[in-house]
């Protein structure tokens, strides 16, 4: 048995062909049709197939139950590959009792007519494994093994239309089963937003061109508020209209918290661009507390004299401050202002709170600070070498190292502007209203936040939320439906492996799942099945999900009765 390449219609095909012995000459017939081998040259599955192929055959010609004549080309089909892995995520889907919620509203009073339990899954892992278009994900749905559904393209869009409709209620039945099946204690909410952006310059009641975080000046978007709980998991999520600003978003989460999720103790965690005075007002009058990057060099001179004071900083203690080192550096030190935030609401009325002002310094940051400063100073020099590029001066980025000479039209190194933000490197500050909270934890908890930063990561990155094709407004919400159903899958697997003392990354989790592959092939009109190796930390996913894995070789039947067994 061996591998042979033949010329055909102008391309190179592999084929697997074996020798025999036919009136005392010897022949060759084929086993198996790989395909063009230039499809197949990058491909590392290869060889594994080959080797695989060998052991099959040889099994047919000895075991008579199984035995398989292959007499012609005909005979063999070419390869299909189908994916199992997603058994993993339908096991979660059906433990979280999705698949329960979506069947019954679907038959409450409305004329749904397609399963829309798997249409949603068919999407939700479509999105998790391979993100793609609504139009692909219709043509590649048979990829998947044991899952080749009737399913036409027309029920994927009215399911996102579906899907828009039960929105709110879904996500307060996943909170609440999350709460329930993995005893999920709700006392830090980590809040932050994102804009994603559209294929489209055509603006409308949600879409709408606005301050972009992916830099897409010209196209238009929605803004993005996402909730996640301490471990990662996300809570819920709201849209805005594309020109919504950070800070105006703020109302709307804390009633969704409120009414919805029935939480009412609480710190809310958030970066400065929530942090307006305003806001802070609403969070209290709603019963919560907060932990928000405080705005240092906007503060006053009675403040910032505290902060240049040496005299009252600690340290952390030695173990909090040797677990800190890596993330402050080899120098951290802290100071604490009690104070009275004085806050005027839009009629005028005064409302105090009282808070905790933490001021820090880090030599790590203090590092960061200079060398992100020296590269603006760079800059600016370089637009006074071009001064036509000058034009419409603005106060941000490397002009804001900028100046107009006295009584003339020219620009100069603001020296004064570099002096006095070399002042504030190092230095941070952090305002909460939770007084009875320990520095190491006001601190941990606000270190924390690039959890959600990272959420964003791995929605815009590996579930590729971005870029939005959809144009009427059910169906991009039924979009981000889709995603976040995906994404909440995606932590709570990340959360139970880590539970069991497995640390796998979001990628390599994928990359895992994506091999879990059957190679199906048919000869003479019978299914086969051939167990691809799997990659990264497949079996410890599958160990800690409770899920025994496939047979190397196995007949089409059977493994429709693995994966029955392990849904």
């Amino acid at each position: 048995m061996f591998v042979k390449i033949t010329n055909a219609g102008g391309y190179q095909y592999v084929r697997l062909v074996e020798n025999y012995r036919e009136n005392g000459k010897v022949k060759q017939r084929v086993l198996f049709n790989f395909g063009r081998l230039d499809l197949l040259k990058n491909d590392p599955a290869f060889r594994n197939i080959v080797k695989k192929l060998s052991d099959i055959v040889e099994r047919t010609t000895t075991d008579n139950t199984e035995a398989v004549t292959i007499e012609s080309e005909e005979d063999v089909s070419d390869a299909v590959l189908k994916n199992w892995g997603y058994i993993v995520f339908r096991k979660l889907w059906e433990e979280l009792e999705i698949d329960k919620f979506l069947k019954e509203r679907a038959t409450r009073g409305r004329k749904i007519k397609f399963d829309a339990d798997k249409v949603s899954f068919l999407m939700t892992i479509q999105r998790l494994i391979e993100p793609m278009s609504k139009l692909r994900t219709y043509h590649e749905k048979n990829r998947y093994f044991g899952f080749e559904e009737d399913i036409d393209l027309n029920q994927l869009y009215r399911c996102l239309d579906f899907l828009d409709s039960i929105k709110e209620d879904l996500e307060t039945y996943l909170y609440q089963r999350n709460r329930d099946l993995f005893k999920m204690v709700v006392d830090i909410v980590f809040y932050d937003v994102t804009t994603i952006y559209f294929e489209s310059c055509r603006a409308d009641g949600l879409r709408n061109f606005g301050f972009s975080k992916d830099n897409k000046i010209n196209e238009v978007q929605v803004v993005l508020g996402l909730l996640v709980d301490k471990e990662g998991r996300p809570i819920g999520y709201e849209l805005f209209s594309g020109n919504t600003i950070d800070s105006k978003t703020m109302v709307k989460i804390l009633r969704k918290l409120k009414e919805k999720f029935s939480i009412d103790n609480i710190v809310i965690v958030a970066d400065k661009g929530l942090n307006s005075r305003l806001n802070l007002k609403i969070i209290r009058e709603a019963g919560y507390d907060y932990i928000v990057a405080s705005r240092l060099k906007n503060a006053s001179k009675e403040v910032l004299e505290e902060v240049f004071e040496q005299e009252g900083y600690k340290r952390l203690d030695e173990k909090s401050y040797l677990n800190a080192e890596e993330i402050y550096g080899d120098e951290f030190k802290y100071k604490v202002l009690e104070r009275t935030n004085v806050i005027k609401d839009e009629e005028g009325k005064e409302f105090k709170i009282e808070e905790n002002l933490i001021i820090t310094y880090s030599s790590k940051r203090a590092r960061k600070d200079k060398e992100d400063r020296e590269r603006l100073v760079s800059k600016a020099k370089e637009l006074l070498e071009n001064k036509g590029s000058i034009t419409a001066l603005e106060k941000k980025g490397a002009r804001r190292y900028l100046k107009k000479k006295s009584k003339t039209e020219e620009y100069e190194l603001d020296e004064e502007a570099i002096k006095k933000d070399e002042k504030f490197d190092g230095y941070y500050a952090i305002q909460t209203s939770k007084k009875d909270m320990d520095v190491e934890e006001v601190l941990g908890a606000y270190h924390d936040l690039w959890k959600i930063e990272q959420s964003f990561r791995v929605m815009k990155s590996c579930l590729e939320i971005r870029p939005i094709y959809h144009f009427t407004e059910s169906r991009i919400k039924g979009h981000f439906v889709i995603c976040f159903l995906a994404f909440l899958l995606q932590r709570t697997l990340e959360y139970i492996l880590r539970k069991k003392g497995k640390e796998i990354s979001s990628e390599r989790i994928m990359e895992a799942i994506d091999s879990m592959n059957f190679i199906e092939i048919e000869i003479k009109g019978k299914k086969y099945l051939i167990k691809q190796r799997t990659e990264g930390g497949a079996i410890d996913i599958l160990n800690v999900m409770k899920i025994k894995g496939p047979k190397n070789f196995m007949t089409y039947e059977e493994g429709l009765g693995f994966i029955g067994i392990n849904k």
